[in-house]
């Protein structure tokens, strides 16, 4: 009798594990919690007309890729308030979970961008392309901890983050997150450490629109 209770609990035991490994992997509600707070239309118009240190930006994030399990993928759009069919920066986040409350957003770039303006209103965006077409910016990947309710601190780690704009050699972001606003400031610097590109006082603030 023994062995046979004993068989038939190996049984469901084995039935539970067959079943974990074989349904399909969810994402957890902190991620989805994240990734709603950074989709959606932002601007910093509001910043702009405070401050005539920063311009009117609008920025465009939007998931793609949904039948994707490894994480959440957004395409993400910056262009000037005056100038918004043609953005000066395009890029893709991988965004994934290390922990109960720490996350990564990997940074990609795309080959042309230019081709992709507006894509963010399409119902299916950059449908045409796949993870493996994009080029990791390596080094450049923001780290965010969540420090509270809607409420994300985070920022690329070292100077790993390669630049070569306007005779940088590295970059750095800092990110927050909280609920209908991003804060983000992204600075360049050279190989002695002076900044030469980005605010000086200050990184952008952007409310959201929609």
């Amino acid at each position: 009798m023994c062995v046979k209770k004993l068989y038939i609990l190996s049984c469901f035991v084995l039935a539970g594990i067959i079943i974990s490994c074989s349904a399909p992997k969810t994402q957890s509600d902190e991620l989805k919690s994240l990734l709603s707070l950074m989709t959606g239309s932002f601007s910093s118009a509001e910043q702009a007309q405070a401050d005539t240190n920063f311009f009117d930006i609008s920025l465009e994030m939007v998931q793609i890729w949904n039948e994707n399990k490894d994480g959440y993928w957004l395409y993400v759009e910056q262009a000037s308030a005056e100038n918004l069919e043609k953005p000066y920066r395009q890029r893709i986040y991988h965004l994934t979970q290390s922990d109960d409350s720490t996350f990564k957003s990997d940074v990609y770039t795309l080959k042309n961008p230019l081709r992709f303006a507006g894509e963010w209103q399409k119902n299916n965006p950059l449908s045409t392309l796949t993870p493996d077409s994009l080029s990791l910016r390596k080094g450049c990947s923001i780290f965010l901890n969540k420090r509270g309710k809607n409420f994300y601190v985070g920022s690329t780690s070292g100077v790993g983050c390669d630049s070569e704009l306007r005779g940088a050699d590295y970059a750095m972001s800092v990110v927050i997150i909280r609920e209908d606003e991003l804060f983000s400031w992204d600075q360049g610097f050279d190989i002695s450490g002076k900044q030469v590109w980005g605010s000086q006082t200050g990184g952008y603030i952007f409310k959201r629109e929609k």
